[in-house]
């Protein structure tokens, strides 16, 4: 017998809880861990930048390494060098970020500017597209929120640059752990 869309929904979404509640001390252990490290990367953000910086160098090296190995004996391979050169860049790149992390971190507080203004104009456009509809100004202040933050890291580089990306994944792993971590408490409770 075959089952109906929302009868597969709500058999997926009894075993999502059941999993969640089986799990949720390790759940609450996770949550706790990434608050803490939300925390710590808040108080040092410099260091938690720079370890972004590292990170993203080393994925980058293994990357190269790996896809280089991958194109031993593939010569025959179409696009074999387009391969070849991204590999080769993906092992500049990593290297050039390990020797000089500075310079990583102000291409990415760039990176992050460009974004920010982007992403605030194209809401801005789409929130004044929707007006009639109920929440727009939500948008249009999101899309404003986005270009403010653009203009100051833009303002303050390359000072900036030293702590922006450290302070956005604290945030972003304080607001991860904490949700998880009620989700844990309320299913442990519950």
């Amino acid at each position: 017998m075959a089952m109906t869309m929302s009868q597969a929904s709500a058999a997926m979404r009894e075993a999502m809880r059941e999993t969640v509640k089986r799990y949720s001390l390790w759940y609450l252990l996770e949550g706790v861990l990434l608050v803490i490290a939300g925390v710590v990367a808040l108080i040092y953000p410099h260091i938690a930048s720079v370890t972004l910086v590292f990170l993203l160098g080393w994925i980058l090296i293994i990357s190269g390494v790996l896809q280089g190995i991958g194109l031993i004996g593939a010569k025959d391979v179409p696009h074999f060098w387009l391969q070849l050169i991204s590999a080769v860049l993906a092992l500049l790149i990593g290297v050039l970020l390990l020797r000089n992390p500075d310079a990583g971190l102000l291409i990415m507080t760039v990176l992050l500017i460009v974004f920010f203004v982007v992403e605030g104009i194209s809401k801005i456009v789409f929130a004044l597209n929707i007006r009639p509809f109920v929440g727009w100004a939500w948008v249009l202040l999101s899309g404003i929120i986005g270009l403010l933050l653009g203009a100051y890291l833009w303002a303050n580089m390359p000072l900036s640059s030293e702590w922006v990306l450290g302070v956005l994944l604290g945030i972003m792993l304080i607001s991860e752990g904490a949700a998880l971590a009620y989700l844990a408490w309320k299913v442990r409770t519950s």
